[in-house]
């Protein structure tokens, strides 16, 4: 079993002035690839903070992050954004599509970048848009659709580039209990499909479909578990 992070003693500082707001103040874990992980925390735990060092949308103050065997700790940014955009899939609490495209078009929106053809972004748009059972919405702006199936455009979005990772941060927090279900049905199928998963929540039956549930409190690691109702499959 390999891992595709490892932490080690992962510090993140922030300064008001000459004060220093510690947020971090070591973290070290493993995730595995073909894990399905939770990060839970109250309000001020760091989970936030280190969701975007896991995204690597910010880098540590402190310590070492390797990512898929490359230690992405001292990265420049302009570097970080190329990791982002190999390694990373995210899904955002607000979507964050843009209102003038269609699905398909906003699902392509990241293969512009690295250059793909536009036949090539199209076909694997659509694609991953039956892949999340919206192949018929394709043509459709985001202000013809649900909630739901805006999360479901966000998802295939970050499906696209084929990532190592979905990186997902409160994915339901927008959506009625029976849509969070159908969109946490989703991310279940994403991971027996082989990727890795990791969670950002502070709902707790949301947290229940991942297989491992790490918890923080006060910038530190309170508990690490594997969750007894789901069934660890890792590839």
């Amino acid at each position: 079993m390999s891992s595709i992070i490892k932490l080690e003693n992962i510090q993140k500082s922030y300064y008001l002035g000459k004060q220093e707001l510690k947020v971090l103040k070591g973290i070290s874990l493993e995730i595995f690839k073909n894990e399905y992980v939770a990060l839970m925390g109250p309000s001020g735990s760091g989970k936030s903070t280190l969701m975007n060092i896991l995204g690597c949308l910010d880098s540590p103050t402190a310590g070492r992050y390797v990512l898929n065997g490359e230690d992405v700790s001292k990265m420049p940014d302009d570097d970080l954004a190329d990791v982002r955009n190999k390694e990373i899939g995210f899904v955002f609490q607000q979507f964050n599509l843009l209102p003038r495209l269609t699905a398909a078009e906003n699902v392509a929106l990241p293969l512009i970048y690295n250059g793909t053809t536009k036949k090539t972004r199209t076909e694997l748009a659509l694609e991953m848009l039956d892949k999340v059972g919206l192949a018929d919405r394709s043509h459709h702006k985001p202000n013809e659709l649900s909630g739901g199936q805006n999360q479901r455009v966000a998802i295939a979005r970050a499906l696209v580039n084929n990532p190592s990772i979905i990186l997902a941060d409160e994915p339901t927090g927008n959506l009625d209990s029976k849509t969070s279900v159908e969109i946490m049905n989703i991310f279940d199928k994403i991971q027996a499909d082989g990727n890795t998963v990791i969670l950002v929540t502070h709902e707790e039956d949301i947290a229940e479909f991942a297989h491992r549930i790490i918890r923080l409190r006060d910038g530190l690691i309170e508990s690490d578990r594997m969750n007894e109702k789901k069934a660890v499959v890792i590839g």
